[in-house]
Order: structure tokens, then sequence, then C-alpha cells
């Protein structure tokens, strides 16, 4: 990784404003960096003169005159960003003002080959600044020494496998998929303009995004949202087993109700979400009532996050999760057994999480560039 070089202060605040802008005239720097004006030509000068900026043509300030625009330089550099989805491997390389330059996806089986394919697309000049990996784990600081990985054994075979694929001295980061596809949802998606929301994800597994004041909220373990492990069954005579709420309300166990059910004169039983969810549309009543039952029980779990957390908005994601036929079932649920709260489905889909996890690749990329500003002006 080429080493960002060292940036006055009010260089770096400039680089920051305008990888957030994409392109920017010197008076918009320093009306939106709250700099002066010369100090803003100061600043753009000698961002330029390590390929930090260059001039990006003219636009019309208003006044007769034509202003210079300037983006991001060749040396501000990519990020990349890699989702281990539990089936498909997604990954993502972006510029520092977001703009995507690369992107692949294949099976969790290729997770290592999927990252070459995208790190090979990624333009030969630009130095990789780091790398933000969602995997579907814990996600806690480690000791020094001891290495980036998944809190747990959960995701840490998947994320050895994958590590051998990418460059040596680029920092990595790892990040909660579910928390990522809750960015997401806030900058792009159902939840843009809430700062405070829930992002509930049903599909295989479960999970929640916590967004408060716009910000994810972690937890003291890195473990908040980790609905799986509700205490679950809870009831006399009846012990709560380890990450039985998420065995339960998983879309395997979903399927297997739904064969469970499924009348000898119905067709064949579903063998996919997509195909139960697809003969409920079609009037199936055998498939609205298995639909119509897992939209109960995502009620109740969306009834539990909102009695601690009274979000004001729970954004319903995930394989199954994001359906629209549920939305009638959680929102009566949840009425029925909680505080007012708007139930809303996602917008991202199945690309929230890489969405997200470059979001946040892109922000710590910035950061990389800026952190070594430190020189008084």
């Amino acid at each position: 990784m080429a080493r960002a070089p060292r940036l006055t202060e009010s260089a770096g605040a400039v680089f920051a404003v305008l990888a957030d802008a994409g392109r920017a005239t010197r008076p918009q720097l320093a009306s939106l960096a709250g700099l002066s004006k010369p100090t803003v030509s100061s600043a753009v000068a000698e961002l330029e003169g390590v390929r930090l900026a260059s001039h990006s043509g003219t636009a019309s300030s208003g006044t007769g005159r034509n202003a210079a625009v300037y983006r991001l330089g060749p040396a501000a550099g990519a990020v990349l960003a890699v989702d281990l989805g539990p089936a498909v491997t997604r990954v993502r390389g972006c510029a520092l003002d977001g703009t995507l330059l690369a992107e692949a996806a294949g099976s969790r089986a290729d997770a290592a080959d999927v990252v070459r394919e995208a790190l090979d697309a990624l333009p030969a000049d630009a130095p990789l600044r780091t790398i933000v990996v969602a995997v579907g784990d814990v996600t806690v600081p480690r000791g020094e020494g001891a290495g980036v990985r998944p809190a747990t054994a959960k995701a840490g075979p998947v994320f050895d496998a994958v590590a051998v694929a990418l460059p040596p001295g680029v920092p990595v980061h790892l990040e909660n998929n579910v928390n990522c596809a809750a960015l997401a949802e806030l900058h792009e998606g159902a939840a843009r303009g809430r700062n405070t929301f829930g992002y509930l994800r049903i599909g295989v597994g479960i999970g929640l995004g916590i967004v408060v004041g716009g910000q994810v909220l972690r937890g003291a373990n890195g473990a908040a949202g980790e609905l799986a492990r509700l205490p679950y069954p809870w009831d006399d005579g009846r012990e709560p087993r380890h990450e039985a709420l998420e065995e339960y309300i998983g879309a395997h166990s979903l399927l297997r109700r739904a064969a469970e059910a499924w009348p000898d004169g119905d067709g064949p039983c579903p063998a996919t979400a997509e195909e139960l969810f697809a003969l409920a549309g079609q009037g199936s009543a055998a498939a609205r009532a298995v639909v119509d039952r897992h939209a109960v029980d995502v009620g109740r779990l969306a009834a539990a996050v909102t009695a601690v957390l009274d979000p004001g908005l729970v954004v319903l994601g995930g394989s199954t999760g994001a359906y629209p036929q549920l939305l009638h079932g959680v929102r009566a649920e949840l009425a029925r057994l909680s505080w007012p709260t708007e139930v809303v489905s996602s917008t991202v889909g199945d690309l929230g999480t890489v969405v997200g996890a470059a979001r946040l690749a892109v922000s710590r990329g910035v950061q990389t560039v800026t952190q070594v500003a430190g020189t008084k002006d």
C-alpha cells in the first residue's frame, strides 16, 4: 500500500470535503470546510502537488465568471468492500468519493477468486487504502499481535479462505453484515432521513442492525443486535436452547413448516422461500397460510425489538424478511403487542451488505489519508 503524503490540517480538511462532495469549486470547498478562500486555495494547490486532487473542468459561478472544478486525483486511491454472505460473495472496489470502480460476485466456495477478480479490475495506479470485510459474526477489536479475525468460530473458516487473497500491508477491518446493511438503508435505502431505526434481517439467520443518532450501535462486546441469543423457548417446563430462536424463525424452518402443512393435492411443495412467496402471491391458500404465520412470528420479534429500543421505524430485510407480503401481518402483530412503530420493507435488497460495507470502506479510506494531517498551518 502506498503511504499517503503528510498533509497540513487545512489540506486534510479540504480532501475530506472533496471526497464527500465528489466535485466542487474552491468557493464551494471553502463553504463546506468552513475555511477562508485563501486557505482553501493553498490547500488545493497542496493536494494537486501530491496528486490527491485534480482539475476537472469549469463551472459557471453565476457572476459571469467560470470557476475551476476539482475532484480527487489518481493518488487518492481506492478501497475494497467484501460481503461474505451465506451463499454468495459480493465484492466492490470504490474510489474515495464513492465512485464504483470494480465489482464481482460468486459462490461462497469461490470467495477468494471473487476477491482477486475485483482487485484485478481496480486501476493499477490507484493505491488501495483499506479493506472492509462484512461477516455474519460478532466483530470486536482483537489484542495487539492477534491479527484480524471474526470474534467466534462462526465465520472464521470462510474469512481465513478469503484472507489469502487480500494484499499484504493494507488495513483490514471487519464489520457485522447486518450492521453494514443497516448503513446502506440509512444512506441509500428505506431509512433515509431517519437517524434512529432498527434494521431487522430475517433469512437463513436473524439479526438486527441498530442505528441511533445516525450511528450504528455495536455494544460492549460488539454483539448488539444478535437476536439469535434471545432466550427461546421461554415457557414453563421448556429450557431455552442456544440460538433456538434463529433455528425456529430462519428460512430452513420456514420451508420445513411449509412441507409439514402442504396439502397432497396442491402440487409440489416449494423448495425455496422464493417459490413459497411466489405461490402465495399467485393465490395458493397453503402458501398464504405459511407466509401469514411467518409474518406473525416476525411481528412478535419486531415487538420484542420495539419494547427495548422504541426505534420508531423497523426496516425488514433479508432473504425472507424483505418480501412485502409480510408487511401487513408484521404491522398488525406489532401494533397488537407494542408501541406505534412504522414498518417498511428494505429497498436495497441483496446488495445492502456490500453497499454498506463499501460506504464504511470509503469513510475509513478517507481517514487513512487525512489522519496523517498534523502540520500546523
